[in-house]
């Protein structure tokens, strides 16, 4: 595994490969800052709107101090929207990585597997599909797992080990469903499945970097091109 992963660190700026980053990076940044934007200004016109309806309602305080508190909650609701991009990024990046996967797998099976059968594009609404599944899944072990972050520690713990599963299984299963349908896949996933998670947990480290996340779906199908070669065997071949 520790060869995948370094084949996959080094082949993120292969020409084919950075080609394809580049534009994943662009529609991944595009899609943040629209959901950013429009989440920020619905967030601060609640804001603005609560301030008045306390102010008309309780009125126990000067305009000012109002306006004040109104502005305070903009500026804290910035700042949650900010850090919520953070934790989305995975939800993002793996919706936008679907639409480029395939794109991915086919320029590391022409490197370095010429001489094998290459793997079958997966039809859009599949791969669609899956990039979906895997946002809505990463959106709620995230929500899940908020509370535990601000009571405790563990929330970190229990959303890497998270993200490893997920992450591990997802991208598996897109560069195996190349070459069998998803049930082997899901099926040969299984039966790797100690594997398919220690290199998920790489990904998950990778994901959890900033900025640098913006390359997850990217280096995550590398990666695990390079795992089914090694744990499918003669059967891709």
């Amino acid at each position: 595994m520790i060869d995948a992963v370094g084949k996959a660190l080094s082949e993120l700026f292969l020409p084919p490969v950075r080609h394809v980053l580049v534009k994943s990076v662009a529609l991944a940044l595009l899609l943040i800052v629209i959901f950013g934007i429009a989440l920020q200004r619905v967030l601060i016109a609640l804001a603005e709107h609560g301030a008045n309806w306390a102010e008309q309602s309780i009125g126990y305080a000067s305009h000012g101090a109002w306006a004040a508190l109104a502005l305070v909650l903009s500026v804290m609701t910035g700042l949650g929207v900010i850090t919520g991009a953070v934790f989305l990024m995975p939800a993002v990046t793996a919706f936008v990585g679907s639409f480029f996967v395939d794109d991915v797998a086919d320029a590391i099976e022409r490197q370095d597997y010429p001489a094998d059968r290459p793997g079958k594009a997966l039809a859009l609404y599949l791969a669609l599909g899956e990039g979906i599944r895997f946002a809505l899944l990463s959106i709620a072990v995230y929500l899940g797992a908020l509370p535990l972050v601000l009571l405790a520690g563990a929330g970190f713990a229990i959303m890497l080990f998270a993200n490893a599963y997920l992450l591990g299984r997802e991208y598996f299963e897109l560069a195996a469903m190349r070459f069998h349908t998803p049930r082997e896949a899901r099926r040969l996933r299984k039966h790797n499945a100690v594997a398919v998670f220690l290199a998920g947990l790489v990904i998950a480290v990778f994901v959890s970097i900033p900025v640098v996340n913006l390359a997850t779906p990217i280096f995550a199908m590398i990666l695990m091109v390079h795992m089914h070669k090694r744990l499918a065997g003669a059967r891709t071949e």
